[in-house]
C-alpha cells in the first residue's frame, strides 16, 4: 500500500536527518520509495518562489500533488519540508489518501544552534526576509500523527517511534525478511541422497 510521510518542523529541526534515515529503512526492506526536500525541489522549479505565505501554500501543494502522483504510481513518498502553514497542510492531508504527518518538536534556539549555513543569523539580521521561526511563523501541527522532540531524542529513538507507528497501521512490517536472504535461501538445493 502506497502512502506519503510528511515532515513538517522548523528550519534545522531534524526534518532532512530523519527523512533520509526512514528512507533508507524502507529502501532495506525493498519498499518502494521516493524521497523528497522540500528545498531541493524548490530549486528546480521553473518559476523561482519567494517566501511570501503565497507562495510557501503554493509550493506545499505542488509538493503534494508530487506525492500523490508518486502514490498513484505504487510508491511511497517521503516529503521534508517546512510547510509552516495549517491550512496547507490539511490540505494535502484531504487530498492524500494515505497521509501522515511528523512533526519533528524542536525549540527555535535548538534549531538555530544546528544552523551550519547561517541562515537564521541572516534572518536576525534583516538579510533574509520571510524566515520561519524569526521573522514568519510557523504553526505547529495541531494533531500530527507522530511527533518526534529532536532536541531530546537519539535519532535512533525517533525513527522507532515513527516506523511502529507505520508498523501499527499495516503499512510496513518490523522485521521483514530481507530479499537478499530470502534469495540466496531460494537458491539453496538440498541434498539429494
Amino acid at each position: 500500500m502506497s502512502f506519503t510521510v510528511w515532515f513538517t518542523g522548523l528550519p534545522c529541526s531534524g526534518k532532512t536527518t530523519l527523512s533520509r534515515r526512514l528512507y533508507n529503512h524502507l529502501k532495506q526492506i525493498d519498499c518502494p520509495v521516493h524521497l523528497m526536500d522540500g528545498d531541493a525541489i524548490r530549486a528546480q522549479l521553473p518559476r523561482p518562489l519567494s517566501f511570501s505565505k503565497e507562495d510557501r501554500d503554493l509550493h506545499g501543494r505542488r509538493l503534494g500533488d508530487l506525492a500523490q502522483s508518486m502514490n498513484d504510481k505504487g510508491a511511497i513518498c517521503i516529503v521534508a519540508a517546512i510547510t509552516p502553514y495549517g491550512d496547507t497542510r490539511e490540505h494535502n492531508r484531504r487530498k492524500l489518501t494515505n497521509y501522515i504527518e511528523i512533526f519533528c518538536s524542536c525549540p527555535v534556539e535548538v534549531a538555530e544552534s544546528r544552523d551550519s549555513r547561517g541562515l537564521y543569523a541572516k534572518a536576525r539580521s534583516g538579510k533574509i526576509c520571510h524566515f520561519t521561526g524569526v521573522s514568519d511563523p510557523y504553526e505547529e501541527p495541531k494533531a500530527p500523527e507522530v511527533v518526534v522532540f529532536t532536541e531530546s531524542e537519539d535519532i535512533d529513538v525517533s525513527l522507532a517511534k515513527i516506523l511502529d507507528y507505520l508498523a501499527k497501521q499495516g503499512l510496513i512490517q518490523l522485521n521483514p525478511e530481507p530479499s537478499q536472504q530470502r534469495e540466496a535461501e531460494s537458491r539453496e538445493v538440498s541434498p539429494i541422497s
